[in-house]
């Protein structure tokens, strides 16, 4: 074999991330840890492979291609089923998987494999009608995540019809849909993607998989990643892995579900179990905020037995990775799939809690500790408070989850078009959003607050201002958003572009008009870091300081002297 494309997850462990991306050597290592009938056994496109996807003028050529469909015989042996076949179809998920975690920014497809004769022989092996209402739910899912991420069809269109169905029946959510309404939306699915593109809905296997692995590599150099690559140095020249997994369905039934979870608080770097959960529900239900989930807690009462294997797990992987990690998990019939684990993201102050308690707890040493703090992050501890007295004086309109710490006041925006804008011409803005979306990077970085109304803690929105350290108020569900006219109301007073507002990113509460700000204090465990930072540095810090003021600051922030001072700055 000239080039090895391809990996089964039995192949390859953690130290082959440049290869297999973060979750590709990640899922490797978590097999050997924690044993195949935890983690769905598939494998992985390699980030090489990319590579030359891009240098055969985006094209997968015939060799990784024949790999891939030999790592899906290989799936098909391991797990019993196979890849479209009528009667005992393999379904599969494809999914994104970088050398540095770039959550939401490339695509997943979940569900592929399906086609009309799939799904009848499947309704037909099981007469139960709960199981039918499963199979539609998991191909209209299919059609609509296929059409719109790997044929650029635009979900728009879907979302539509989907909310004119639950008008039509009465209902709020899809899980209130019958497997009548699902099985009547995926036709229109089928019609709509036939009138948007001109042909009828992919049904080979073999072409879903090719067009869907294509769809990932192509993700790679889409907008929103190109942006997110900018901010956080991630070179373009890596390329992305693929991660190709057999299904597990936390949408089959009530005693299904799917949660995404932290072991230990990304906001406050405290050492508890937080993440969220949803019953009968696939993982993009939960990241999207379709319907606002429940605490991780509320699933030891669903699923005994599943939460207290989901503890043990937690402990193994923080134990064995020495850090607080982010995993993604499914429910099946009440058992436990964990699905990826990643070291997680984490606000400054966690930032710096977490790294003192883990040199307290012994898994790392005060130089590993500093090593592993991103300093571009550590300047959010200098981002605005609200002032004690202003807000003492101000009352909550509304509250709901504190997502990313801070304070942001400004004007309301509701796309992330006006925020790009109407900060380029000096306003401060909050932008207010049912839920944001990946495409939402370049308002989101222009915006002093996000304010969205569905979505929790673990939702897009929380996940990516967190990284970018900016204030997030997630899932406050009060607001009665009319995101066409640009207006929402919230206990009973009516905000319009431009309206003045202010949100608090730690407590969750929203407010009126504007609170004025003052300078963050800071705490502890930043001046312990930055002392076992002073141990180990071989660079000393000036300032650039023009003011007695500037030069008072810096030296309470232990600088040692002044760099850089513009005489000029004086003299204005």
């Amino acid at each position: 074999m000239a080039n090895k494309w391809v990996y089964m997850f039995s192949e390859g462990d953690m130290s082959m991330r440049n290869t297999l991306g973060g979750k590709g050597a990640n899922l490797a290592e978590m097999t050997s840890i924690l044993g195949a009938d935890v983690i769905p056994q598939g494998f992985t496109v390699t980030t090489e492979a990319c590579t030359q996807y891009y240098e055969d003028g985006r094209k997968i050529n015939d060799e990784i291609m024949a790999q891939i469909m030999d790592g899906v015989k290989k799936m098909e042996e391991i797990n019993g089923k196979k890849f479209g076949d009528a009667t005992n179809p393999l379904l599969v998920s494809v999914r994104s998987g970088a050398r540095a975690s770039m959550p939401g920014m490339m695509d997943t497809i979940l569900n592929l494999g399906l086609n009309d004769d799939v799904v009848a022989s499947m309704i037909a092996g099981n007469p139960d009608p709960t199981f039918e209402r499963f199979v539609y739910d998991s191909y209209r899912r299919f059609i609509q995540m296929f059409s719109d991420v790997v044929m650029e069809v635009g979900k728009k269109y879907f979302e539509q019809l989907i909310d004119k169905m639950k008008e039509e029946k009465g209902v709020e959510y899809d899980v209130d849909l019958t497997a009548a309404d699902l099985k009547k939306l995926a036709e229109q699915f089928k019609a709509e993607y036939k009138k948007q593109l001109g042909t009828d809905f992919p049904s080979d296997p073999v072409e879903q998989m090719k067009l869907a692995v294509e769809a990932v590599f192509r993700s790679w150099d889409n907008p929103r990643a190109n942006v997110y690559r900018r901010d956080n140095d991630i070179p373009y020249s890596w390329g992305t892995a693929v991660n190709v997994m057999p299904m597990v369905f936390g949408n089959l039934n009530n005693d299904s579900g799917t949660g995404v979870a932290f072991t230990r608080d990304p906001a406050t770097g405290e050492n508890k179990l937080m993440g969220e959960f949803l019953k009968n529900a696939q993982g993009e239900d939960v990241v999207a905020g379709v319907r606002t989930p429940m605490p991780i807690a509320q699933m030891e009462k669903e699923f005994p037995e599943a939460y207290k294997q989901f503890l043990e797990v937690c402990e193994t992987l923080e134990n064995h990775y020495h850090d607080m990690q982010d995993m993604e998990f499914t429910i099946e019939n009440k058992k436990l799939y964990m699905l990826q684990c990643r070291n997680g993201k984490r606000t400054a102050p966690a930032a710096l809690k977490i790294a003192c308690d883990l040199v307290d707890e012994g898994h790392k040493t005060p130089e590993e500790a500093v090593a592993m703090i991103d300093p571009r992050n550590l300047d959010t501890l200098l981002h605005p408070q609200f002032d004690a007295a202003a807000l003492k004086a101000a009352t909550p309109i509304g509250k709901g989850l504190g997502a990313s710490p801070g304070a942001a006041c400004g004007k309301v925006v509701f796309t992330a078009d006006d925020a790009v804008a109407w900060n380029e011409r000096g306003e401060k803005v909050v932008l207010v959003r049912l839920e944001t979306s990946p495409e939402d990077i370049t308002g989101m970085k222009a915006a002093q607050g996000i304010l969205t109304v569905r979505g929790g803690m673990t939702s897009h929105a929380a996940v990516v201002a967190r990284g970018m350290g900016t204030c997030c108020v997630s899932g406050c569900g009060d607001i009665n958003m009319d995101e066409e006219n640009k207006k929402f109301t919230l206990a009973g007073q009516t905000f319009t572009e431009g309206s003045e507002i202010s949100i608090d990113g730690t407590t969750g509460n929203i407010y009126a008009g504007l609170i004025p700000t003052v300078d963050a204090q800071i705490a502890g465990e930043f001046g312990r870091v930055m002392a076992w930072a002073d141990q180990f540095r071989t660079l000393k810090v000036r300032t650039n300081a023009d003011t007695p003021a500037d030069a008072k600051k810096a030296r309470e922030l232990g600088a040692e002297g002044i760099g850089l001072c513009r005489t000029e700055h004086m003299f204005f």
